[in-house]
């Protein structure tokens, strides 16, 4: 870190489609947001990490196990030391504007604000931080999440979603022109935890899935029929799923919104029905932006709770507590 005060923010992420899928060698379309998370950080004798949003402290020399919020920066100090960064004691502010368990990721905007705020500086090589940040996610936290969050937020662009393949981890910026569209997300005020929900299953189910069919990845399916029951719909939700990124690439390239928000809906039915990930508190989120007048409404995230994405045609009037959202730059020093 550079002896001077260094401020950095993460976004938080929507993902258009293409959920549950980076974990399996799949497709996505992210974009970072506006919100996000910012990590002061100040040179001092040992690591003090405020956290402002709870009223928390926490105090170590050297980066120990911890639970909860405290992993994140005790897990972020001791795999920038073993990737070989120089890490040097400080003070962390962290504060952010993100509602924690919404789906909107805040998980990833504090990694990758707590990265930058610890170097100093945004290193050149963004997919190997991600993989780093997700390591924190895995190994310290406790969370089993794939890539698909941290490259968002160190890698998107204003005015674009990122098209991400992550077998072979191609990110490529697809521009988004809503026109007079909107996209609004909803809390449905069932909050989540990665580490707390079925997510962990629903990994170790694909990895079933695979098994049976004597396969590496779900991403190398293609004839179902030896699965029946939870493993079967568990693997049609990916297949289809990565199926849908690439009809919303092909309708976007069109300015077809009216096939997007199509899309949308059958992601979400098949979250709901395949993936089993809903809750009834997103099932009547859906149906409130439904009933508003949205041409598709699904969930994001992990899923189990957390937020609703709306996709509103022009006149539609924005459903009540509802967050516009439109994509905007990666994780930065401020």
């Amino acid at each position: 870190m550079s002896p001077e005060r260094v401020v950095a923010f993460g976004p938080g992420r929507v993902n258009l489609i293409g959920e549950h899928t980076d974990y399996n060698d799949g497709l996505s379309m992210p974009f970072a947001i506006e919100r996000g998370v910012t990590v002061t950080a100040t040179p001092a004798d040992r690591f003090v990490v405020d956290a402002r949003d709870f009223g928390e402290r926490d105090e170590f020399s050297e980066p120990e196990r911890a639970d909860g919020w405290r992993a994140f920066a005790r897990g972020m100090v001791a795999e920038l030391r073993a990737a070989g960064f120089d890490v040097a004691p400080a003070h962390l502010e962290i504060a952010g504007d993100l509602p924690q368990g919404s789906g909107l990721s805040s998980s990833a905007a504090l990694e990758s604000a707590l990265a930058l705020a610890l170097l100093g500086r945004v290193p050149e090589d963004l997919k190997a931080l991600a993989q780093l940040c997700s390591r924190v996610e895995n190994d310290w936290v406790g969370a089993e999440t794939g890539l698909l969050d941290q490259l968002a937020s160190l890698m998107s662009e204003a005015e674009h979603v990122l098209r991400i393949d992550f077998r072979s981890l191609e990110v490529r910026p697809f521009p988004l022109d809503l026109g007079g569209w909107t996209l609004v997300t909803v809390e449905s005020g069932a909050t989540h935890s990665h580490a707390g929900s079925g997510y962990n299953q629903r990994r170790a189910e694909c990895r079933a899935a695979c098994q049976a069919l004597g396969i590496a990845s779900l991403r190398d399916a293609d004839d179902l029929s030896a699965l029946d029951g939870t493993l079967l719909k568990r693997a049609r939700h990916v297949v289809s799923e990565n199926a849908r990124v690439d009809a919303t690439a092909a309708a976007l390239d069109a300015h077809d919104l009216e096939a997007v928000g199509r899309l949308l809906d059958a992601s979400h039915a098949s979250l709901r029905d395949d993936y089993e990930a809903s809750v009834p508190e997103v099932e009547a989120t859906v149906e409130r932006c439904k009933a508003a007048g949205a041409a598709g409404a699904r969930m994001v995230g992990g899923g189990f709770g957390g937020s609703v994405l709306a996709l509103l045609p022009p006149g539609v009037v924005r459903p009540a507590g509802a967050l516009t959202v439109a994509p905007h730059g990666p994780a930065r020093l401020l």
